[in-house]
């Protein structure tokens, strides 16, 4: 038998549940719609901290300074230099003769059958210096570390020599040449610096245990002040050479044909050389590119003030009105990026203020530019532009320059005090050094250079001078030490002295031993330590580290980075330290998007209400399961019920009419 709610009595069991349920689900719609205006606020602030993170990428490049004092340098003639203009650069023009190129220096071995030829084994010596030709003479680059490389028996054929110089990074790259001949494969070694003090000296030492004939490794050796066949086995393919030009009539030498130090803040890139011939160099304020970054400004600023004031419009009774409409965090970073523009940039200059130099608000919120008052600004105060928009850092002094400042360093004006300078650590002879070095005699020099200890062998000979002995000396220290600056060698007199390229309580350049140190320092050298410099920043004890001092933990010149070149003791002026409108606002911006900024905390609180909705949904869908169940069983039970009782009535009603007496029709 088969059977339905409603059947036996009519009752529209199925409607009535429906229409009761419709009832009951009215409080999870509710949530619905409390979850989708939660989900919406979500995706709007997505969209937010995208618009914030984009408008700060824009500040970080203009908070940079460089965006806002730009120069140009443009050649008369670029097929012999062109040349580019930054920094310290002045507008001017210049009559500029390029006589000569720079030039590496080449070297080139006798040929080999084959790439696979053994060459031989041993040590290689790599030296950079000067040769004098007419005193044939080789001075040693001070600035330049010695290289030694090891060719060993696994690595002794032609390419394996290649690969092992290859390999070292000497400042030399070598390559092989196959002229055609049938001993055509050379090993060409050519320096990778231009000039003609980086002209090579190749010592070795042969496994044969000979360096000098020519055969085995020792074909590789090249003393530009040997005989041929005795110590210089290479040919020379192209000299090392400087760059010649002439800079208004002045006469000037560059290792490279890239200049960079003959015009301040102008580098020059020669391409050939014009002698008996002058261009003209014209160095410029950029005026295009300091608009270009001030309209970039108030571009990126009016493509966020356009996002949050669409996501925060209200468009009147009935219309769509912006998602986040009356929220508190949308709205405090709207207000207090304005406020952050309003306000005046204390930076000592002559701009202190967005309208001076055009830039200013619109009644719809949005920044407009009035070009006029930008290229006035620009004409009268190019320099003061950059400090209106960057981080800055300016010193009244010289001698002390702005390094560095963190997060904590608040804009202001700090006197700086030095009560000790930064020295470096040193030893200095006692005695004129001894100019002849002996092989196995007085050779050997054993240092500590900043911690490391390093030994190293001089090159044997008679040196002109004391110079040309530090030269030597210091080429093969930091040759030894793996950096090009670590010492720095120095005579007086002909008393030599060799100090730490570094400042401070870290620096240390100790002669130790060796069999040349009573030759060359005397018995009993001084040893100096070095020491930190210190002073105070804001009247407080700043830290010093080598030859910076920072501000100290606490103060408003906190994080503050000062290096004190040299100079007096006592008062050094002050240091003006500020924010531009770029870097303020980027800085804000940092405490916003962080991890622990007003976005994220905004967003996880909406995060946490999206899931705690979805808990208590889960819940009433739950709950309604169980209450749409008890309705069909009771509405099930009456339509039963009412059932039985229609069967009885029909019963009853059949009953009563059989009766005797009953009106039968």
């Amino acid at each position: 038998m088969v059977s339905a709610a409603g059947i036996g009595s009519g009752l529209d069991v199925n409607g009535i549940v429906e229409q009761l349920m419709v009832s009951e689900r009215r409080p999870l719609a509710a949530l619905s719609r409390q979850e989708l205006a939660h989900t919406q606020k979500l995706s709007a602030f997505g969209q937010l901290r995208g618009a914030l993170a984009s408008f700060q990428t824009a500040l970080k490049d203009l908070g940079s300074g460089s965006k806002f004092q730009a120069l140009s340098a443009t050649s008369s003639d670029t097929k012999v230099l062109s040349a580019s203009a930054a920094g310290k650069a002045i507008p001017a023009s210049y009559q500029i003769e390029v006589k000569q190129l720079a030039q590496q220096h080449k070297l080139a071995s006798a040929g080999y059958a084959s790439a696979d030829d053994i060459v031989g084994s041993g040590t290689l010596t790599i030296q950079f210096g000067t040769y004098d030709s007419s005193s044939n003479s080789f001075t040693a680059n001070a600035g330049k570390a010695a290289k030694s490389i090891s060719i060993e028996p696994a690595n002794n054929t032609l390419a394996g020599v290649r690969d092992a110089i290859n390999a070292a990074n000497a400042g030399i790259t070598a390559t092989i040449v196959n002229d055609g001949g049938a001993a055509g494969n050379r090993l060409v070694l050519t320096a990778s610096d231009s000039g003609a003090a980086s002209s090579l000296k190749i010592g070795v030492i042969d496994d044969d245990g000979n360096g000098l004939d020519g055969s085995g490794l020792s074909a590789l050796a090249y003393d530009p002040t040997a005989a041929a066949g005795s110590g210089k086995s290479l040919s020379q393919n192209a000299a090392a050479r400087d760059a010649l030009l002439e800079i208004d009539g002045i006469a000037v030498t560059q290792p490279t044909n890239t200049v960079r130090n003959a015009i301040d803040g102008v580098t020059l890139n020669l391409v050939q050389a014009n002698a008996g011939e002058k261009l003209t160099l014209a160095v410029s304020r950029d005026t295009k590119a300091v608009t270009s970054a001030v309209e970039a400004f108030v571009k990126a600023y009016n493509n966020t003030s356009g996002t949050l004031k669409s996501l925060t419009a209200f468009n009147g009774p009935g219309a769509q009105n912006g998602v986040l409409l009356g929220d508190s965090t949308a709205r405090a970073i709207q207000v207090e990026m304005r406020n952050l523009l309003n306000a005046s940039v204390d930076n000592g200059g002559a701009l202190t203020t967005l309208s001076q130099i055009g830039v200013s608000f619109t009644r719809d919120g949005m920044l407009a530019l009035d070009n006029a008052k930008l290229n006035t600004a620009i004409d009268k105060n190019f320099d003061d532009i950059a400090a209106l928009f960057a981080k800055m850092g300016k010193t009244s002094d010289s001698l002390v320059n702005y390094s560095a400042s963190s997060a904590k360093t608040q804009p202001g004006s700090y006197a700086v005090n030095v009560s000790q300078l930064a020295t470096q650590g040193s030893t200095q002879g006692n005695q004129a050094a001894v100019l002849t070095v002996t092989a196995g005699v007085n050779d050997q020099l054993a240092l500590t250079v900043d911690g490391k200890a390093v030994s190293v062998t001089l090159a044997a000979a008679t040196y002109a001078n004391a110079d040309a002995l530090a030269a030597e000396i210091q080429s093969k220290v930091n040759g030894a030490t793996g950096t090009s600056g670590s010492v720095l060698v120095t005579q007086n007199g002909g008393v030599l002295s060799v100090a730490s390229a570094l400042y401070g309580s870290a620096s240390q350049a100790k002669v130790t031993g060796g069999s040349a140190m009573a030759s060359l320092f005397g018995a009993a050298p001084v040893v100096t330590a070095g020491v930190d410099v210190a002073g105070s920043i804001n009247g407080v004890a700043a830290s010093g580290s080598g030859q910076t001092l920072t501000g100290a933990t606490g103060n408003a010149s906190e994080g503050l980075a000062l290096r004190i070149a040299g100079g007096a003791l006592g008062a050094r002026g002050n240091a003006t330290f500020s924010h531009g409108y770029a870097s303020r606002i980027s800085q804000y911006l940092d405490s916003v998007l962080g991890d622990d900024g007003s976005l994220k905390t905004r967003t996880d609180g909406i995060d946490s209400s999206i899931k705690n909705l979805d808990r208590r949904q889960e819940q009433m869908e739950a709950r309604l399961v169980q209450i749409e169940k008890r309705y069909r069983a009771q509405f099930s039970a009456l339509d039963s019920m009412l059932s039985n009782m229609n069967n009885t009535s029909t019963f009853l009603t059949q009953q009563l009419a059989s009766l005797p007496g009953s009106n039968q029709n």
